[in-house]
């Protein structure tokens, strides 16, 4: 029986919620499945329903499925879907203006596209074709909003008769200032129309079928941000930075409405069949106005913050929602509202947030009892709620749950957050900001219940650590059953102040202005910042970490330093318990009691194992490139698994890795990279031992333990080998060559096939018209895939560098060549970085030793025609035997006379 491979700990990134959005336009195709956003230059294709990646196009500048590129050429891209994933195929690539094109728009039919560049032109183009079929010119100011739309035709007034009708035909193609009048007598294009606005204020309507300018509209004095236009209602909307909506009657092209709105305007469109206009600016919110009367539907709104601002807002009939991209690339999904009505529209709330960025990843922590939620610190004022739980089964649209869906959002800090912590339970986390204060907060999403619990004020500086106790109450208790009302009993604190702070949590939730609550005990920790805070497993101690290069050791009730850990030569970065049920573990002066131990993570790039019994380093653990940011405890094995599962701790490093050590050895178990940047953030699933990172690339990367699928696919890998080994034994047994070698290529034993290809070449009854001495194995050698042709060449070429090899790798060489045409072995497909390379220099290596054995038995020919010369003079001077005379001796000896 073969033996077992040894275990192996081995991690898999399962899943990861990357950015989609950093700013540039957003785009919803029509049966709102797909998001288009841009991330940097790149355009990335979003599942809206499930949060899926579909595609990623890189390098591009996109606008729909249409982006424009910094060169200033434009791609069209088809978009080839499949089941899970979006295959984008390049059609084209035209350069469509001598400047920067910043606004496109496309026509209802998507057979046309319009272009807008900063020097003030305007191209249509045929999208199928790629090419141009118009092109406007207007004064050279940047283009800020363009629109297709087709003007609606004039009802026919009764008593219109055939006279009439044929006088209208009469003057068909007379040029009149009322061409508009009369749109039901010319062809459909005749009124297809293209507005544009400018930088400057102006809004121009041109003909698309007379190539003209049909209206000036000299209104506005800043940037046109928005236009639309409603068949129903035959009117055109304009909005403006200028703080304006106006309203145009498309058959005179007077105002109808001119509405101030006392904010900057970034969006306008019409709602369903024009009755309805909304608007969305620097105000942060969605308002809806009677196209009519131009009244504001939409009750009194307070002013968002700067960060919530929109900059652009998506909706095309049909839609259920309504897309707006704020400042901080946030994508609120609002409903739309119902039909014009008398009565007051209530402050419209998003339903939805899709993040477009999360930032840098500072701190994040699993919530709830089931973990099905996670809490991240985003370099922001907010701690952002999402979803890490698998896909549900609702079918409406962006309703259900899905992987890194976002949930809430904690409003409350006035700085930034940088620090977070959660207790035993999920429902309650703390957390620390720069604006000098602590906060708790309860975190309920099954009612939808996300309050500040209270403030903490006190600290000098920023908190820069918190720290919950995390030991859980006794089962039974109302603690334990209730957790929602029973909150932690206090919290740790630390600040960049160099002070270490208690405070007692109250039972009841506090106003948010009362600022009265007094901390337990203030001492003064450390000679510089405080940068992390953890409680025992037992809330008996808690401990310290500072840029001053010492971990300190607390007791919680006291306040009192039960001990120093020095030996750092940099500031520590973290520190963290180990749990309740570490075994013994072995340190490099021996054993000690698992309960009994810290670890520490450090800006000197190392990570080092300390005992509590008399705060020494037990061991040092080397490997990082750069300080070590987070440290942390994995899952410890059941004690049945503990003589197979080492004991695992990992951490995260400012080289954008994390590592995975065994603390017994201090061995590296493995290295995961998928990160760009410094990773600042860990944790761990308590069920699953699921690594989660957060790093400052704005990824959270799911890392899953497949250590068991790994040891069990090593085990049957190393079964089937043997198998495979055996049976290629019992094919060279039984002469079976056509199925040995390819066993033998297919497990690149090269001593099995040098030694069958031996046995074929040297055969003593070849088959007649076999290249290399058997049909069978012509057959194979003429039938490889191109990773075993290729794999055969290194073989060969290792053979042919042999004199006593080299006959047998010129006998298959030569099959090998006859077998295949050029084109084959030219273009044969090499996999590895070297590519074509590889294949080149391995047929330059046969080349070279070829050409040495041929030039060493032209020498050996040479020297043989100088033997049987020297044989032949010999023969010409020796005697003949007829010229001798043979005769017997007395002795019966023959003698020559």
């Amino acid at each position: 029986m073969a033996a077992k491979a040894p275990f192996k700990t081995t991690f898999a990134a399962s899943e990861v919620i990357r950015p989609i959005f950093t700013g540039g336009d957003v785009a919803v195709e029509d049966d709102a499945r797909i998001l288009a956003t841009t991330l940097g230059e790149d355009a990335i294709l979003t599942d809206i329903k499930t949060g899926k990646h579909l595609a990623k196009v890189e390098g591009v500048r996109w606008r729909a499925h249409i982006d424009t590129h910094l060169s200033l050429s434009m791609r069209i891209y088809s978009l080839q879907k499949t089941a899970d994933s979006i295959d984008p195929q390049l059609v084209r690539t035209v350069r469509p203006h001598t400047t920067p094109v910043v606004v496109l728009a496309v026509d209802k039919t998507s057979t046309l596209l319009a272009t807008g560049g900063t020097d003030g032109s305007i191209k249509v183009w045929d999208i199928n074709g790629g090419y141009i079929t118009h092109t406007f010119r207007g004064p050279s100011v940047l283009v800020s909003a363009l629109l297709f739309f087709e003007l609606a035709t004039s009802p026919k007034k009764p008593g219109s008769n055939g006279a009439k009708d044929s006088d209208k035909k009469k003057r068909r193609h007379s040029k009149t200032a009322h061409d508009d009048e009369h749109e039901d007598d010319v062809p459909a294009t005749a009124r297809f129309r293209l507005a544009s606005g400018s930088q400057d204020g102006k809004v121009r309507v041109w003909d698309l079928h007379k190539r003209s300018v049909v209206a000036n509209l000299d209104s506005h004095v800043s940037d046109v941000r928005g236009l639309d236009y409603s068949v129903a209602q035959n009117v055109l909307v304009t909005a403006s930075r200028d703080k304006t909506i106006r309203w145009w009657d498309t058959k005179s092209w007077k105002p109808r409405k001119v509405i101030p709105c006392f904010e900057l305007i970034e969006a306008v469109r019409f709602i369903g069949d024009g009755q309805l206009t909304y608007t969305a600016g620097s105000n942060g919110c969605l308002r809806i106005w009677q196209t009519e009367t131009g009244r504001e539907l939409t009750e009194e709104q307070k002013e968002k913050p700067e960060a919530e601002a929109f900059v652009a807002a998506i909706y095309r009939p049909g839609l259920p929602f309504i897309a707006c991209i704020q400042v901080d690339h946030t994508i609120a999904l609002f409903k739309v509202p119902v039909e014009a009505s008398a009565s007051a529209i209530a402050p419209p709330e998003p339903f939805h947030r899709i993040s477009g960025t999360h930032d840098d990843i500072i701190d994040l922590r699993y919530l709830l009892r089931d973990h099905s939620v996670m809490a991240l610190a985003t370099n922001s004022e907010d701690i952002r709620i999402v979803s890490v739980s698998e896909p549900g089964d609702s079918t409406a649209l962006v309703s259900s749950e899905y992987f890194g869906q976002d949930i809430a959002l904690l409003k409350g800090h006035d700085d930034i957050i940088i620090t977070l912590d959660v207790d035993w339970s999920g429902h309650w986390v703390a957390t620390g900001a720069k604006d000098n204060t602590a906060k708790i907060w309860r975190v309920d999403p099954k009612n939808n219940s996300y309050t500040c619990w209270v403030t903490f004020q006190g600290h000098a500086e920023s908190v820069s650590a918190v720290a919950l106790p995390r030991i859980q109450p006794v089962d039974g208790s109302k603690a334990h059953a209730d957790p929602l009302n029973h909150p932690p009993q206090f919290l740790v604190t630390g600040s960049s102040d160099q002070t270490i702070k208690r405070w007692e949590i109250p039972k009841e939730q506090q106003p948010v202005t009362k600022s009265g609550i007094r901390a337990s005990y203030t001492r003064k920790a450390h000679d510089k910042d405080i940068n992390a805070i953890d409680v025992s497993n037992n809330a008996q101690l808690f401990a310290s970490a500072s840029q001053d290069k010492v971990v300190k050791i607390w007791s919680i009730e006291e306040g009192e330093v039960q001990g120093i850990l020095r030996g750092h030569r940099r500031g520590v970065w973290s520190v963290s318990f180990a749990p309740l049920n570490t075994p013994i573990l072995q340190g490099e002066q021996g054993s000690v009691s698992g309960k009994g131990v810290v670890i520490t993570g450090s800006g000197d790039k190392t990570v080092k194992l300390w005992s509590l019994a008399d705060y020494t380093c037990l061991r040092t653990f080397e490997g990082h490139s750069n300080s070590v940011l987070k440290v942390t405890w994995l899952n410890i094995p059941p004690p049945e698994e503990r003589s197979k599962k080492p004991m695992l701790i990992a951490s995260a490093g400012g080289d954008g890795l994390v590592k995975v050590w065994d603390v017994n050895s201090g061995e590296n178990e493995c290295t995961l990279d998928n990160h760009e940047d410094r990773v600042w953030a860990l944790a761990v699933h308590p069920d699953t031992n699921m690594i989660v990172s957060g790093s400052g690339d704005s990824t959270v990367t799911f890392w899953k333990d497949t250590s068991t699928e790994t040891q069990t696919a090593s085990n049957e890998a190393a079964l089937k080998l043997i198998e495979q080994e055996q049976e290629l034994d019992n094919y060279e047994y039984a002469g079976a060559y056509r199925e040995a070698i390819t066993l033998a290529l297919q497990l690149n034993h090269p001593r099995k096939l040098q030694g069958l290809f031996e046995k074929v070449v040297g055969s003593k009854t070849p088959d007649a018209g076999s290249l290399s001495g058997l049909k069978a194995v012509d057959e194979v050698l003429a039938t490889l895939s191109d990773e075993q042709l290729f794999l055969l060449l290194l073989r060969l070429r290792d053979w042919n560098t042999n004199a006593r090899t080299a006959p047998m790798a010129q006998r298959i060489l030569w099959t090998v060549v006859k077998s295949y045409p050029v084109s084959r072995l030219s273009g044969l497909s090499v996999k590895g970085a070297k590519g074509q390379k590889s294949l080149k220099e391995v047929l330059n290596a046969l080349k070279v030793y070829t050409e040495r054995h041929y030039k060493r038995m032209e020498e050996l020919v040479d020297e043989s025609y100088l033997v049987e010369y020297t044989l032949r003079e010999m023969d010409a001077l020796a005697p003949s035997l007829d010229s001798m005379k043979l005769t017997d001796s007395v002795d019966t000896d023959v003698i020559m006379t």
